[in-house]
């Protein structure tokens, strides 16, 4: 018996599953690539950023990893800020032409130490995904997707149609937008589909007389 045992086996050893696991956490960030990745390697994007289908138990399994991974991102955002408002990520950054200690060892010092718990929690967030991109990603465009959220980052919605082979049951995980992001959807103005009334005069005109032409052909084709 599995009493006291949490979690699903999927039918996989267990470093099968956290595999799986991280590349489905990894695939559901790297849907946020813009579309001139998409051109690079030559794709179609078929689905909108931030969601996945998978099937209802893998989705459910995979939450737990995604929401820990936002939450690491989330609480370093304030640490990244705090580096910034000290001096410019161009000037100590990698590559950046004045990336020396030497030159000003005390705002760099002032600068490392502010910075330091965002890149720890790049490292982290790196060793539960095991991917760079996903990982950049998520600390340049999920934290800032889901605003001033505290939790509940992810929704998990059943699909009606199974699986086709073994009839699973599927299920999409997506992350959740911003209140204000949905706010901006849900009040934009419909498409109006009314016909203007000189648009409507005309095409009324055009119908009488398309039905007259055609009872005065009737009435020509009795006579005769």
């Amino acid at each position: 018996m599995r009493h006291r045992k949490r979690g699903r086996r999927l039918g996989r050893s267990s470093s099968h599953r956290k595999a799986m696991y991280r590349n489905m956490a990894s695939s559901l960030f790297l849907t946020y690539r813009g579309e001139e990745v998409a051109e690079v390697y030559g794709y179609e994007r078929k689905q909108p950023a931030g969601r996945i289908v998978t099937t209802l138990e893998k989705a459910k399994e995979v939450r737990s990893l995604v929401e820990k991974c936002i939450t690491i991102a989330r609480k370093a955002k304030p640490h990244r800020e705090a580096s910034e408002a000290i001096v410019s990520p161009d000037k100590f950054g990698k590559g950046a032409e004045s990336f020396s200690k030497k030159r000003e060892p005390e705002l760099w010092a002032q600068w490392s130490d502010a910075r330091a718990p965002y890149v720890t929690a790049q490292r982290r967030c790196f060793q539960l995904l095991g991917s760079r991109e996903a990982v950049a990603l998520l600390f340049d465009v999920v934290v800032d997707e889901i605003g001033e959220r505290t939790h509940g980052y992810t929704r998990i919605v059943r699909l009606a149609t199974p699986r086709l082979g073994d009839a699973g049951t599927r299920a999409i995980l997506e992350v959740v937008q911003d209140d204000k992001v949905r706010e901006s959807y849900s009040s934009a103005e419909a498409p109006s589909l009314e016909v203007e009334d000189d648009e409507a005069a005309v095409e009324d005109a055009e119908a009488t007389e398309n039905v007259a032409e055609s009872d005065a052909d009737e009435a020509a084709t009795d006579e005769a």
